[in-house]
């Protein structure tokens, strides 16, 4: 939708479009933006620049209205769930396979992220997308036999070092 904004306002003059690719060529961004809607807002504002200096003033007014109402439909739209790292303690590979099961039924995805196995002790991390918010199936979990302890971790995909 940005680009169509900046395709109309550059389609009527070659001088204007040549400008406008040695502007763009010159905007460099320091830190590396990691939110996709920030990134949205940055070229909106390029371009809304870029068609205002051009004298296009109806066409970035109706193209930032029709940009910002479509933004703010889908922006307050949540499309996922937040996982969660579940590290689960066990003693053998029978209460393993019972708390795996428990947790296929329980949660809506879970993924093996690492096992390590000892002497007497399994130990692994499962990455799960919970069903709801209700978080007492970790209690649960830890009561099957042989389950020594379960801890439930909010995950965001990153890790601060």
């Amino acid at each position: 939708m940005i680009t169509t904004v900046v395709i109309l306002a550059v389609t009527s003059n070659v001088v204007l479009s040549l400008g406008m690719v040695g502007a763009l060529s010159i905007v460099r961004f320091r830190t590396a933006i990691k939110e996709p809607l920030d990134i949205a807002f940055l070229f909106w504002s390029i371009a809304v620049g870029i068609v205002l200096a051009a004298g296009m003033i109806p066409l970035a007014v109706i193209g930032s209205v029709i940009i910002g109402a479509i933004l703010l439909v889908f922006v307050n739209k949540k499309s996922h769930c937040n996982p969660y790292i579940v590290v689960l303690s066990c003693a053998d590979s029978a209460s393993e396979k019972k708390a795996v099961d428990f947790l296929a039924n329980k949660v809506r995805k879970c993924v093996v992220k690492s096992k390590t196995a000892e002497k007497g002790n399994i130990e692994l991390n499962f990455e799960i997308r919970m069903k709801d918010d209700n978080t007492d199936f970790i209690n649960e979990l830890s009561e099957i036999n042989g389950i020594h302890s379960a801890v439930l971790v909010s995950y965001n995909g990153e890790y601060m070092g």
